[in-house]
């Protein structure tokens, strides 16, 4: 059997060594690394490893897809299996800065929160979802979309912004996305006062929701927070948290490690997935929630 290739891209000036520890941890034996990679060059390299190998090697050879941006790597997936050439194409998983395994993750949890909690699903829900200018809020308002609820990303830096990641959402995925400015308390206490989930993707270290805010969403029944540095971005939500009564007794929160635990399972397990597939798979954050969702499913039975 050909040796596992994986030829690792980002338009960074560096490849988190995360993603090449995890790659090596599944299984991978060799792994290269493509720094400041633009679009345009994303279809000749695609071609030098489609071309090198026969084509029963391609599921032997992977392509993944870094950097900090949810868009810009969705294209750089477009463009490598545009590159591909019947019969050779390879494996591609995009995954930029971890965080489409982390918002797949976090939704999948928050689900899992809904129906073990209080029997109920993601369908209908409103969902609020802080630091909406980011690629964890961009995947999660996405999944959310496509389960039936009702995403609305909040962004601090005027609605300007955020609306115009929503209207992408729509023209790439077809779902209804809601922006909304968070730049001021006020702001940020409106978009949560109605939503029955609060997911907070902002900054390290930055509460977007103090008690006095979380006391205003009068029908939450679940909160996520992906923050693991002190101060927690929803107040009263520890990182170990996993669907733990809320300090102000309405609803249940779900802190950073707990996520992070769902999150590191997926993004191994569709490592491993590329290895032991037998035809070529295009890995998003899309194929990341399926997982996700079979991990958490898994452990609630457990």
């Amino acid at each position: 059997m050909a040796r596992s290739i994986l030829h690792m891209l980002t338009p960074l000036k560096h490849m988190s060594p995360f993603d090449v520890n995890m790659a090596v941890d599944a299984g991978f034996e060799v792994v290269s690394t493509y720094t400041g990679v633009e679009l345009a060059e994303v279809v000749p390299l695609v071609q030098d490893s489609i071309f090198s190998r026969a084509p029963q090697d391609g599921t032997r050879t992977a392509i993944f897809i870094g950097g900090k941006n949810a868009e810009a790597a969705l294209d750089m997936v477009d463009a490598a299996t545009g590159a591909f050439v019947p019969p050779f194409a390879n494996h591609v998983f995009a995954d930029p800065a971890g965080s489409f395994t982390t918002g797949a993750a976090m939704v999948a949890c928050t689900r899992r929160a809904l129906r073990d909690k209080f029997g109920e699903e993601l369908t209908g829900k409103r969902v609020a979802i802080f630091g909406g200018t980011g690629v964890v809020a961009y995947c999660a308002a996405v999944i959310a979309a496509q389960e039936g609820a009702h995403p609305i990303i909040v962004g601090y830096n005027g609605r300007a912004r955020v609306a115009t990641i929503a209207e992408g959402m729509r023209a790439r995925f077809g779902v209804a996305v809601e922006a909304a400015d968070g730049a001021s308390r006020e702001g940020r206490v409106a978009a949560a006062r109605d939503a029955e989930v609060i997911l907070s993707a902002a900054a390290a270290g930055v509460q977007v929701l103090s008690p006095e805010d979380l006391a205003q969403a009068g029908r939450l029944l679940v909160a996520a927070d992906v923050n693991a540095v002190p101060p927690a971005g929803i107040a009263g939500i520890d990182v170990h948290a996993d669907a733990v009564p809320l300090p102000g007794g309405r609803g249940v929160g779900i802190g950073a490690l707990a996520i992070g635990n769902v999150k590191y399972g997926t993004q191994a397990g569709l490592f491993r997935r590329l290895l032991q597939a037998d035809r070529p798979l295009v890995l998003d954050f899309r194929e990341a929630y399926r997982l996700a969702v079979e991990i958490t499913d898994r452990t609630a039975a457990a």
